[in-house]
């Protein structure tokens, strides 16, 4: 039993070199890279069936060249008519989370996917309403210098949880289309 437990200890020592040499594995791996960007917005779409022009801004932090994890925030900025009186008759802002993939960033033209995932408040002359606001969009990309890219695209604002009367998820929902300048490192 002795001579066993000598065995096995000099099999231990004799393998520590070998296990000290072994790669560690993570879950990622190899060359890192890591950028940024910021980036004033505008979206185009409806609300309650009458044009919308949205504007705002996004950034985030860049992983790899591929994955963005970052926020953006949105505001209603034109008039937008509910009752045909021709008075402004609501308020609507959003923002939350954006993740976004980037494919093949060091080609001149590329495309990206991203989504907000966030909330908002619509206010109007009846009351006032916290909502649920999930909008996916695809855009094209292009590299115009080493730190200056526009990206446009269309997406769909979904917009969840209306409590005020005479507003619908529906009405507040819309197709839309999008401009984004990005300045940053990439």
């Amino acid at each position: 039993m002795i001579k066993n437990l000598w065995v096995l200890a000099a099999l231990v020592v004799a393998s520590a070199p070998a296990l000290a040499q072994q790669e560690e594995e993570t879950l990622v791996a190899g060359d890192f890279h890591s950028g940024g960007f910021g980036a004033p917005v505008v979206k185009l779409g409806e609300v309650a069936d009458d044009f919308a022009v949205f504007v705002g801004g996004r950034g985030g932090w860049i992983i790899n060249h591929t994955f963005v994890l970052g926020g953006g925030g949105y505001g209603l900025a034109n008039d937008v008519d509910l009752d045909g009186d021709g008075v402004r008759d609501i308020e609507f802002g959003y923002g939350g989370l954006e993740l976004e993939y980037i494919n093949s960033s060091s080609k001149l033209i590329h495309f990206t996917i991203y989504t907000l995932i966030g909330g908002g408040g619509i206010s109007t002359n009846i009351g006032e309403d916290g909502v649920f606001v999930l909008e996916p969009t695809l855009n094209g990309e292009l590299n115009v210098t080493s730190y200056f890219r526009v990206n446009a695209g269309v997406g769909y604002r979904w917009v969840s949880g209306i409590d005020t009367p005479g507003l619908s998820s529906s009405n507040m929902s819309s197709f839309m289309g999008m401009v984004a300048l990005k300045f940053g490192a990439f």
